[in-house]
């Protein structure tokens, strides 16, 4: 080169972003500049995608793999003698890439080499754009290779990551050298009350020919199935996987529908995010937290958390039974239980509910039998619906006396709300039922129920569809 040329021409370095892998993922600037360059600097696997727009006399060195000093110290020798020089990185050049190298090194050599950094679309984009739309609130990027930040540093990171709920992009999760760190990621933020139920996603060689991608949960996460060349992304405490896509809302579709939903259920919505962010068991299957989450918002009372029982996927099978039609009755023991189930999910969901504490025939019954009313209205909903889904908010004897016609092969419950409350025969009640193993059955232990929580628990089986979501009140 002619050196009234070069005399013509300012040194500069442009560090430039290549994007993740894929020619299509180039953007622009990008390509200008390297049109431009008389030398190209990058790790020689990155060539590939970058030749088809250089000029035919345009230099492309390889400083090798692990080698970014040596990589930038021959681009400034370069720059110096007034060369125009690439640097390239993969993904963004200012994201664990070249650029911060290179400005430290032009501070340190005092150089008057002009620095231009042109971003490029980063790995953690590419596979959020493939995995749906994980990072569409406020997120954080963690790399996991302690070479340059020791280990301590980065697990405080991920502490404040997991607990502020960020969604969170992982560079870096594992290497040979490095096979227990991302274990004690997923640790760490299960520890800090991210639910197993969080989506995660995870995507290898993202933008290139060997792409694969994964959505799984992080309860279900398995960190042997990610190498070196996977970024990982976990959700926050809002996002959900739909239709093969994850998804973590900004908002805007709750906001313009608040008031088609109503006041209530948006109210209803954020007390339940609150309590399950104060729940001190995290790790508890979605139809038991669902039911639960309900008691607790009806209650105010976190004792709920140990007090509440339901057998394994109770709330879940009770719920698929009246959605295919296999339970059309409710019966409660008294009125007050049958008025705070939501009419519009009954409505939705065909489903009648009865109280036999007025009928005429119960008052009869309890005097000419010298039984409570409670008593004589379940042995008359007995008659007329043995198979019904059963609730009690009151009345130990209501429940006591449907423990003893189930035993006498009379009764055959659906399933069965044990929440009376009181001092006598309560806890008796609640432990005669238990046996009872086929039957699903959601019970409050203890002197606690009530007509209220009671009604709530059956809300909770007829919305549970609402759950995986977090989204009660539907009916409200």
């Amino acid at each position: 080169m002619p050196i009234e040329h070069m005399d013509m021409k300012h040194p500069k370095i442009i560090v430039a972003g290549i994007g993740p892998g894929n020619e299509s993922d180039i953007t622009p600037a990008v390509i200008s500049a390297l049109q431009e360059s008389d030398v190209v600097v990058g790790y020689k696997y990155y060539f590939q995608f970058v030749i088809p727009y250089l000029h035919p006399s345009t230099t492309c060195i390889d400083t090798g793999m692990k080698r970014e000093r040596a990589r930038a110290e021959q681009a400034f020798e370069l720059a110096e003698q007034g060369k125009t020089v690439c640097v390239i990185s993969s993904g963004d050049a200012g994201i664990y890439g070249m650029t911060p190298l290179v400005y430290e090194m032009k501070r340190e050599r005092n150089s008057n080499v002009e620095i231009v950094s042109l971003p490029g679309i980063s790995a953690f984009q590419k596979a959020a754009s493939l995995l749906g739309a994980p990072v569409g609130h406020d997120f954080c990027v963690i790399s996991l290779s302690d070479l340059m930040t020791p280990w301590e540093r980065i697990e405080r990171r991920i502490i404040a990551a997991a607990a502020a709920d960020f969604v969170t992009a992982v560079y870096n999760p594992k290497s040979e050298g490095r096979y227990w760190q991302l274990y004690r990621l997923k640790e760490l933020f299960l520890q800090e009350g991210r639910s197993p139920e969080t989506p995660v996603g995870y995507v290898r060689q993202a933008g290139r020919p060997e792409q694969a991608v994964h959505i799984t949960t992080l309860g279900d996460f398995n960190p042997e199935e990610v190498d070196m060349f996977t970024v990982v992304l976990i959700g926050n405490s809002q996002s959900y996987e739909w239709n093969g896509a994850f998804i973590t809302p900004r908002g805007y579709y709750r906001d313009t529908n608040t008031e088609a939903t109503g006041i209530g259920q948006d109210i209803m919505i954020r007390s339940f995010r609150t309590i399950e962010k104060e729940l001190k068991n995290k790790h508890i299957p979605l139809d038991h937290k669902w039911a639960l989450l309900h008691a607790i918002h009806t209650t105010a009372d976190f004792e709920m958390e140990y007090l509440l029982h339901t057998d394994e996927g109770a709330v879940a099978s009770l719920y698929q039974a009246i959605e295919k039609g296999g339970i059309k009755t409710i019966v409660t023991d008294v009125t007050m239980a049958a008025s705070g189930i939501r009419k519009g999910a009954l409505q939705r969901l065909g489903v009648e509910v009865k109280c036999y504490l007025g009928d005429p025939r119960t008052a009869t019954m309890a005097a000419e039998k010298g039984i409570t009313r409670t008593q004589a209205g379940i042995r008359l909903a007995v008659e007329e619906h043995p198979d019904a889904f059963f609730v009690f908010g009151n009345a130990p004897t209501a429940l006591m006396e449907l423990c003893d016609l189930i035993r006498k092969g009379k009764a055959h419950p659906a399933g069965i709300v044990a929440a009376p409350v009181g001092f006598v025969h309560v806890q008796e009640s609640k432990h005669m039922v238990k046996p009872f193993t086929e039957i699903p059955k959601i019970i409050v232990e203890g002197r606690k129920g009530g007509s209220n929580l009671a009604a709530t628990l059956v809300n909770s089986v007829l919305c549970y569809n609402d759950a995986e979501q977090l989204r009660p009140g539907r009916d409200v």
